[in-house]
């Protein structure tokens, strides 16, 4: 018997189409998955919600240790994804002010070049050769 893995992202398209109301024979047949594997995700995402559905390989160390740190805890899976969503929120504000940084500072770098220009001709370097 030869086993399959599949991509987390096939099997959260699957609980998708289930959610909306796709009969679970049709799904299968259409994918070439077997029934049967459809309805363990399906109790599988019951159990601990789609984030428990693992892809092919390994998961990454800070999947595996968020997931950890929440069956220790007892944590409810939507205070786990509302957690994750704040922290990545402040992740992007982050990256937000830093693109804005590098804004500021790509146009300072322009505004340099300009006025060390002159009469209209090229700024020259010095030449990286040794």
């Amino acid at each position: 018997m030869k086993y399959r893995s599949y991509p987390k992202e096939l099997k959260e398209h699957v609980l998708i189409r289930l959610a909306a109301g796709s009969a679970v024979k049709a799904i299968a047949e259409e994918l070439g998955i077997g029934d049967k594997q459809i309805y363990r995700w399906r109790a599988e995402a019951r159990e601990v919600g789609a984030d428990g559905l693992r892809g092919i390989g390994r998961p990454r160390q800070d999947e595996a240790a968020a997931h950890a740190a929440s069956l220790s805890l007892g944590l409810d899976p939507v205070v786990v994804a509302r957690r994750r969503i704040a922290e990545l929120e402040r992740k992007v504000g982050q990256q937000e002010l830093d693109l804005d940084f590098f804004r500021q500072a790509l146009r300072h770098v322009k505004a340099r070049r300009q006025q060390t220009a002159g009469r209209g001709g090229l700024t020259s370097t010095r030449s990286s050769k040794r």
